[in-house]
Formats: structure tokens, C-alpha cells, sequence
């Protein structure tokens, strides 16, 4: 049997109309966004089909359609392609996702933590400005160093997300990533990019966040996942509820290291990765982080024949 392993997108993937096609072609996606709107009291399918783009950016309803997005992906995979998936994994709110479709969490205990969860994000941005950038171009080492010549007099920026090999984001106060810009543009990065985000995700500024997302995680019921979800904070397999609790928490300071979580889940030899929900994002990393290795990515109906297809080959 074809071993798989199945990735899931974060932040930053959606779009308006995102999942409608979906919806139209089949009855159980219609459910669920029915179902998702109903437990979180919130017109969530209207924002994902007819937006605005800046309704559906905003953190708290960005996540929980993403999560429900790729979720209907997974729940109309046939069933023996799901059960060849071996490992997964997710980025940064895709972990929570991964989660879902290992049968850790519930679909409505998990769109209510990632709403929870976007609020506290949202709040911890409001009470002290952050921001972020990508750096292109540079290895790890100089990255920190640029973030650490930085960090002063309690101004903080830090590496948040090692996405593929010369490609960093970095994340912290407003002052201090506008200086580890500069920082690194001197120490030859190719393209340093400021991000348009609500706060600065992954660092130590999520501080404040972190004791309410315990809370909310530590109020739902969480099974031993059916397959290992390698996580972003340790970028290892987590094969416990109770580990996936500590790790889902700690995620949220702590940076998503998807280069390493890649190389561990290409350790386990997958014969292909599956991509679910919006965008390609993801598949995209795999090619720069390890070419040798096989994708296939699906949001819509005509990409999910095409996953069953490569499944098939």
C-alpha cells in the first residue's frame, strides 16, 4: 500500500469563494459549512463565498474557514485514501487541522478553538504592535544574528517561521523588524518583504495569548491522534493527546520550524504528500525544500479527481 503523508495549510491561504465550488458539487461539503455556521453562531460560509477579503483576513475568521476548508477536503477523500495516510502535519493553524483529520479533535471543538484562538491573536496585537517580514536569501545563522544585533531595551524581533531555505519570517515589535530589515539587507539577503498582518504571530508578543489558548485547549476532549502529526514547535511526531495538548500551546511563541518538520516526515519515505484545503502553498515549500519528493495539492473539485487519479497511478 501507497504510504501518504498529508499536509495542511495556514494563515494566509484564503480567498474569497474559497470552498463554494465544493459546496455546490457535493452535499456533505454543504453540511458542513452549514454546520460550521451553526456552531459558531457566526455567518462563516457567507464570509468565505462572498467576503469581503478583509472580513475573511481577519485572524478570527481567516482560521476556523481555513481549517473548515481543508477538513471538507479530507472528509470527501475516498476512505482507503485516507486510511494510506502514515503521517501529517500542518503550518502553524494547519496543525490544528491535522489534528481534526487524525481524529485528535472534533470538527466543532476545533473550529471554536481556532476562532478562540484568532481572537487572543487579534488582542495580543492590540496591546502591543507587531509585525513581521520575510527575509529571501539568507541562511538561518545570519537571520538570528540580524534579529539579535536588534533586540534591545526590551525591543524584540525573533525568527518565526523557517518556511524553506532562504526563506525566513521574521516576527516582533513594529521598531525592531523594521531595524533587523535593514539589519539583513547588510548582511546580503536578496529581498526582505514586510508582511500585512495583524500581529506578530510566533514570537514572544503572543505572550499574552498563550495562558487563553490553554485554557480553551485544555477545555476540550483530545484522543491519541491515528496518525502521527510532527509538530512545529519540536518539528518531531506527536503520538499522544496529551503531548498534542503541550505542543498545540507552545506553537504559539514558538517558531514554526517547517524545514525540519519536512525533513522528518520525508524520513518516513511517503510515496506522495497531499495538500488539502486553499492554495498551494505548501507544495510549493516541498519543492524547495526537498525536490525528490512527490505532491499533490487540492481545494476544489476538479484538483481532488486529480488527487484520487495520482493516488491511483
Amino acid at each position: 500500500m501507497k504510504r501518504l503523508a498529508v499536509v495542511m495549510p495556514g494563515q494566509g491561504s484564503q480567498f474569497v469563494g474559497m470552498g463554494r465550488d465544493l459546496a455546490v458539487a457535493d452535499a456533505r461539503a454543504m453540511e458542513l459549512f452549514e454546520r460550521a455556521d451553526a456552531v459558531l453562531d457566526v455567518p462563516l460560509s457567507r464570509i468565505c463565498w462572498e467576503g469581503p477579503l478583509e472580513e475573511l483576513t481577519r485572524t478570527e475568521n481567516a482560521q476556523p474557514a481555513i481549517l473548515l476548508h481543508s477538513f471538507i477536503v479530507w472528509n470527501l477523500l475516498p476512505d482507503g485514501l485516507r486510511a494510506a495516510v502514515t503521517v501529517g502535519a500542518g503550518h502553524s493553524l494547519g496543525e490544528f487541522t491535522a489534528y481534526v483529520a487524525a481524529g485528535s479533535l472534533s470538527l466543532d471543538d476545533a473550529l471554536r478553538l481556532v476562532r478562540r484562538r484568532g481572537e487572543l491573536m487579534a488582542r495580543s496585537g492590540v496591546e502591543r504592535a507587531g509585525t513581521m517580514a520575510a527575509v529571501i536569501g539568507l541562511d538561518p545563522e545570519a537571520v538570528q544574528a540580524a534579529c539579535a544585533s536588534v533586540s534591545v531595551d526590551g525591543c524584540v524581533v525573533v525568527p518565526a517561521n523557517y518556511n524553506a531555505p532562504g526563506q525566513i519570517v521574521i516576527s516582533g515589535d513594529v521598531a525592531a523588524v523594521e531595524s533587523a530589515m535593514t539589519a539583513a539587507t547588510e548582511l546580503g539577503a536578496r529581498k526582505v518583504i514586510p508582511l500585512s498582518v495583524s500581529g506578530a504571530f510566533h514570537s514572544p508578543l503572543m505572550e499574552s495569548a498563550r495562558s487563553g489558548l490553554a485554557e480553551a485547549i485544555a477545555d476540550v476532549e483530545l484522543a491519541d491522534p491515528t496518525f502521527p502529526v510532527v509538530a512545529n514547535a519540536s518539528a518531531m511526531e506527536v503520538s499522544t493527546a496529551s503531548e498534542a495538548r503541550a505542543r498545540l500551546v507552545e506553537q504559539l511563541t514558538s517558531p514554526v520550524r517547517w524545514v525540519e518538520s519536512v525533513e522528518t516526515i520525508a524520513a518516513s519515505d511517503p510515496d506522495l504528500w497531499i495538500e488539502l484545503g486553499p492554495g498551494r502553498v505548501l507544495s510549493g515549500l516541498l519543492k524547495r525544500i526537498d525536490r525528490d519528493q512527490v505532491s499533490a495539492a487540492a481545494g476544489s473539485p476538479v484538483e481532488l479527481e486529480q488527487m484520487v487519479e495520482a493516488f491511483n497511478a
